[in-house]
């Protein structure tokens, strides 16, 4: 992976519209992607897929490498 960080996205299914805690067995994990620009237009994608689920929510994450 590039220096710079990666994106992902992930999510799944909330029991409730706090969005603290997922279903089991919902979690969504997309990636990981070398461009925000992709991972957005993943999130794009799969939100569509479930719209009519209200707690269905995905996010946008930036992970970076960790040096050691």
């Amino acid at each position: 992976m590039s220096k710079r960080g990666f994106w992902v996205v992930w999510g799944g299914v909330f029991k409730d519209t706090d969005f603290e805690e997922l279903e089991p067995g919902t979690e969504e994990l997309h990636g990981p992607f070398h461009s925000e620009a992709v991972a957005n237009r993943v999130w794009q994608d799969e939100m569509r897929r479930k719209v009519d689920i209200a707690t269905h929510r995905l996010f946008v994450m930036r992970a970076q490498p960790v040096s050691g």
